[in-house]
């Protein structure tokens, strides 16, 4: 059976999401990023990502690690398009075509939007009284980038093949971060209702309603 570690609070969400999608069975382990704990080390601290046995598994402790049948994944885009792959069906390439569109908008969410919409994420809580010009520095460098996206979601309705994929469910997380910036999601109006479609999906509400419930 699939095994899939870390919280919901983390980048777990994005195969956590798909394994909802997909129906899947799996074991989840919910170890829980070290940082977040006052001492990672302590003898009653829940299994972490400074814990000796995650890092046997995952020596760069980081979330999410992934084992199936002997195969160890650590890397978000990577799981998500491994299940993606084996489960086969409507969230996954259906020919080669859609394979390369599916890289091409995986690691375009990975690449070119995250490092920015993570930055607005966290502009308050990292920068204070300086969060305004990181946040404006943010969505600058965004801009080019989600013209792009704009106008490739003002003619389709989903990313590849006419149907929510995949690559929809990774844009859509690494988008959310910037998602509470208002003045960023009123520039992208088509994009701003994908995201809505994709947010108001079953497998994503549960996935978010386990999220919540984790402490923060």
């Amino acid at each position: 059976m699939l095994v899939l570690h870390g919280v919901y609070r983390s980048r777990a969400s994005r195969p956590l999401w798909l394994l909802a999608e997909l129906d899947l069975p799996f074991q989840h382990v919910p170890v829980i990023q070290g940082y977040r704990l006052p001492d990672p080390a302590a003898a009653d601290s829940p299994l972490n990502t400074t814990s000796p046995a995650f890092l046997a598994l995952s020596p760069a402790g980081q979330i999410p690690v992934m084992e199936d049948a002997g195969l160890v994944l650590t890397e978000s885009l990577a799981i998500c398009r491994h299940i993606a792959r084996k489960a086969g069906g409507p969230l996954a390439p259906a020919n080669v075509t859609e394979e390369a569109l599916t890289d091409q908008w995986m690691l375009f969410a990975a690449v070119t939007l995250e490092p920015h919409t993570i930055a607005i994420l966290y502009a308050a809580k990292d920068h204070g009284d300086a969060a305004g010009p990181v946040i404006d520095a943010a969505c600058a460098a965004l801009a080019r980038p989600l013209a792009r996206l704009e106008g490739h979601l003002a003619a389709n309705d989903w990313l590849v093949g006419d149907r929510f994929t995949v690559a929809d469910l990774m844009l859509a997380e690494c988008l959310r971060y910037g998602q509470g910036h208002a003045p960023l999601m009123e520039t992208i109006p088509a994009t701003a209702r994908w995201l809505a479609r994709c947010q108001a999906r079953p497998a994503f509400k549960a996935m978010w309603s386990a999220r919540m419930a984790e402490p923060e």
